[in-house]
C-alpha cells in the first residue's frame, strides 16, 4: 500500500521538476563515474523509441477527431480571431527562421549517411512534399510519413463529420485513449532525459550543457519578440491604438499562470475572467478563448521552426529562403494541432523534419533534445499562446475595436 502511494505522488507529480531532478543526477553521475553514466543512454534511446512509436498514431488520430467533431456555430464572428491567431503563428515561425539563420545552432545527432537525403532546392522539396501527400496510409504511419498521416487525418476529420454522432464519439474515445498512452511516455521522460543527457555529456564532456543553453536562448528570444515586439504591432495594426497595456496585462495575468500550469487548456478559466474583467464581448470570448486553446499556437510554431533547422544545421544541409517560408508555413499548419497533449509541439518535429529529408530516426533525436530543454522551453511557450489568446480576442471583441 505504501509503495501505491509513492508510486501515485511520484506519477502526479510536477514534471518539469522531474526533468529538472534528471538533468542534474546526470551532471552528477558524470562527475562521478563516466562509465556508468555512457551505459545511462539505454534508458534514453528506450524514451526515443517510445515517442517514435506514439508519435504517427497520436497525429493521425487527433487531426481526425479534432475536425469530425468541431462544431459550425459562431464561424462568422470568429473568423477576425481567427485570422489574427494564423498570422500570429505564421509570424512566429518567420520570427524563427530569421533567429535561427542569425545565430546558427548545432545539436549532437547521431547520423548514418543511410538516413540523409537532403534536397537540392524547393523544387525538389515541393516534388517531395507531393508524393509524400499521396503516400498509402498504413505505409505512412510504418513509415512515420507525417505529411502522409497529415492529411489522411485532414481528410478524414473532414468527411466525418457527416458521420454518425456514434462514429464521431468513438473517433473521439480513440484520440483519448492515444493521448493517455503519450501522456504515460511523457511521464517516463524525466528517467529518458537522465540516460540521454548522462549518455551525451559522457561522450562529448559538459561542454554539451553549452549547446542546450544556446539553444534556449535562440527559443526564449524569438518568443520575447513575438510578445514584444510582433504581436504589439499585429494589434495596432487591427485597432489603431496603443497595445501594450493589453499586452502587459494578458502577459502578467495570464502569461504568468501559464509559465507555471504549462498547459494552455488548463488555463482557458483564468482567460475567461481576465476578459470578463477587461469587459470583453462575452458572445466573442466565450467561444475565442477555448478556441485559441487549441489553435493558437505561436511559441510552437517557434520550437517546431527552430528545433528543425537546428537540426538542417548540425546536418550541413543549406535551406534557401523559399524553403525556409515553406517550413514556416508547415510550422504554423503543424502548431495548431499542437495542443493535444503535453510537449505536442515536441512530436511534431519530425513532420517539418521530413521536408528536409532528414530520416525519422534523426528527428526523434531532435525531439528529445526538445525534452532536455523543455524545463523552459515548454512553460514560456505556453505562456506565449495563452496571453496571446487574450491580446487577440482584446483586438477583435474590445468595446472600441
Amino acid at each position: 500500500m505504501e509503495t501505491s502511494s509513492i508510486w501515485n505522488r511520484i506519477a502526479g507529480g510536477n514534471l518539469i521538476l522531474q526533468i529538472f531532478i534528471g538533468i542534474v543526477a546526470a551532471v552528477l553521475l558524470v562527475i562521478v563515474s563516466r562509465e556508468t553514466a555512457a551505459a545511462a543512454i539505454l534508458l534514453g534511446n528506450l524514451f526515443v523509441g517510445a515517442l517514435k512509436a506514439v508519435a504517427p498514431v497520436l497525429v493521425l488520430v487527433l487531426v481526425a477527431s479534432a475536425l469530425a467533431n468541431q462544431k459550425e456555430s459562431h464561424a462568422a464572428q470568429m473568423r477576425p480571431i481567427i485570422m489574427l491567431y494564423l498570422v500570429g503563428t505564421f509570424s512566429a515561425a518567420l520570427v524563427a527562421v530569421v533567429m535561427s539563420k542569425l545565430f546558427p545552432l548545432t545539436l549532437t545527432l547521431i547520423v548514418n549517411d543511410a538516413d540523409l537525403s537532403p534536397p537540392q532546392g524547393i523544387a525538389e522539396v515541393l516534388n517531395t512534399l507531393l508524393f509524400k501527400i499521396v503516400d498509402n496510409p498504413i505505409n505512412a504511419l510504418a513509415t512515420a510519413n507525417y505529411i502522409g498521416i497529415l492529411v489522411w487525418g485532414i481528410a478524414l476529420g473532414l468527411f466525418l463529420r457527416h458521420g454518425a454522432d456514434s462514429t464521431k464519439v468513438m473517433l473521439h474515445d480513440v484520440a483519448d485513449a492515444i493521448t493517455h498512452i503519450v501522456r504515460i511516455v511523457i511521464r517516463l521522460a524525466p528517467i529518458g532525459i537522465f540516460g540521454l543527457v548522462a549518455g551525451n555529456l559522457a561522450a562529448e564532456g559538459l561542454d554539451e550543457l553549452a549547446k542546450y543553453g544556446q539553444l534556449l536562448a535562440v527559443l526564449l528570444s524569438s518568443m520575447l519578440i513575438m510578445a514584444l515586439v510582433v504581436n504589439p504591432a499585429i494589434v495596432y495594426w487591427k485597432t489603431r491604438t496603443n497595445p501594450y497595456p493589453i499586452v502587459f496585462t494578458a502577459l502578467r495575468e495570464s502569461g504568468i499562470t501559464a509559465f507555471f500550469t504549462r498547459s494552455s487548456a488548463a488555463n482557458v478559466p483564468v482567460n475567461l475572467a481576465l476578459c470578463e474583467r477587461l469587459d470583453l464581448e462575452e458572445d466573442t470570448y466565450a467561444v475565442s478563448i477555448p478556441l485559441g486553446a487549441t489553435i493558437n499556437m505561436g511559441g510552437a510554431a517557434i520550437t517546431i521552426t527552430t528545433l528543425t533547422l537546428a537540426a538542417a544545421h548540425t546536418l550541413d544541409i543549406h535551406v534557401d529562403f523559399l524553403t525556409a517560408l515553406l517550413l514556416s508555413v508547415v510550422a504554423a499548419l503543424s502548431a495548431c494541432g499542437a495542443s493535444g497533449v503535453a510537449g505536442g509541439s515536441l512530436l511534431l518535429i519530425p513532420l517539418a523534419c521530413s521536408l528536409f529529408g532528414i530520416s525519422n530516426d534523426v528527428a526523434m533525436q531532435v525531439v528529445a533534445v526538445g525534452f532536455v530543454i523543455s524545463v523552459l522551453q515548454d512553460s514560456a511557450e505556453t505562456a506565449l499562446n495563452s496571453s496571446t489568446d487574450v491580446v487577440f480576442t482584446a483586438a477583435v471583441a474590445g468595446k472600441n475595436a
